[in-house]
């Protein structure tokens, strides 16, 4: 078992380094790690969609895609990021896994007099507001999951930065981000400071009996790391992602979360589809589309094809009919 604390504050380093610990290590992983001004949008995400876009660029905000499902997230120098990787537990659904690696953030949290806990399928609450959001994903037997910690991280640019969605308030009053969370610091019963944190997570979580030692990178490491870096994680092809014009398109918010639907329709045939979502996901979205390509965008061409699946696997927490829900308006 290993623990890493990286220095480096780099979004683009950062998210390279996550999947080369993700797909290159085979036992245990816990991370503690920061990222300068950026936002960090969920892998299926429409990232033109999410981004406040004059102002991220005005400020210089680098936008960046993860491997994990959920939404986006705004990074800055007042938010700590943790990240644990493991194997994967049996059939264990997403809800267990965020209960599994979410608990030990909370008994830490407690540990310092902060009354946190975990709500929903997986956010991490203080007196009902957000302060951390998580996401997973998995790669062969191996399974990921990160969040965030908002320590004293600038609201204003959290606000300002993420695109306000209607859609995302179906059913709710429209309350703005700024309301809905919360530092860390705003709970604590004594002042610290935000490397003081850092070091009191890492020695809670990573001490001496918890079986985790310190990992350091090895030459190869930062050579890989900074190949992932420069070659995916830095390009706008990865990041923004290519999006053709499409004669057909709906934006739904499920239980599962918001889901959009691009199609293109050539003669009632689906020749171009394109799935875009907060949802989270044990296989890739890129599956399901190409199992829809070149389908009849008819009921019954389309159900024939999804009931040959398990929906889930590709979608958590949807029902079929709620899917070709997004087929017709």
């Amino acid at each position: 078992m290993f623990y890493v604390i990286d220095k480096n504050t780099d979004p683009w380093w950062n998210l390279a380094a996550e999947e080369y610990l993700f797909k290159s290590f085979d036992k245990p992983v816990f991370r503690l790690w920061q990222n300068d001004n950026a936002i960090i949008i969920g892998h299926h995400q429409n990232a033109f969609a999410e981004i406040n876009t004059e102002f991220v660029k005005e400020k210089g905000i680098k936008v960046v895609r993860r491997l994990t499902g959920g939404g986006a997230v705004f990074h800055d120098l007042g938010n700590v990021n943790f990240t644990f990787i493991d194997n994967v537990n049996g059939n264990e659904e997403s809800s267990a896994m965020f209960a599994r690696f979410t608990r030990p953030v909370i008994d830490a949290l407690h540990g310092l007099g902060v009354e946190a806990y975990l709500e929903g399928r997986n956010d991490l609450l203080i007196d009902g507001r957000k302060f951390s959001g998580n996401a997973v994903a998995r790669f062969r037997n191996r399974l990921l999951q990160h969040g965030t910690l908002l320590f004293s991280a600038s609201m204003a640019d959290l606000s300002n930065a993420l695109a306000a969605r209607p859609e995302k308030f179906t059913g709710k009053s429209v309350q703005s981000n700024r309301s809905r969370v919360t530092n860390i610091t705003e709970h604590l019963p004594k002042p610290m400071s935000i490397n003081e944190f850092i070091d009191y997570m890492h020695h809670y979580v990573a001490g001496e009996k918890s079986g985790y030692s310190l990992y350091e990178y090895s030459e190869n490491d930062l050579l890989e790391i900074g190949r992932l870096r420069d070659e995916k994680y830095s390009q706008d092809s990865w990041n923004y992602g290519n999006s053709p014009k499409y004669t057909y398109s709906k934006v739904r918010k499920f239980p599962a979360g918001l889901i959009e639907i691009y199609l293109g329709v050539t003669r009632g045939i689906i020749e171009e589809v394109k799935i875009y979502g907060d949802y989270f996901f044990t296989k890739d979205t890129e599956e399901l589309e190409n199992l829809i390509r070149g389908c009849a965008h008819s009921q019954g061409a389309l159900s024939e094809r999804i009931e040959k699946i398990n929906l889930s696997d590709y979608i958590s927490n949807i029902e079929g009919e709620e899917f070709l829900s997004l087929f017709w308006e």
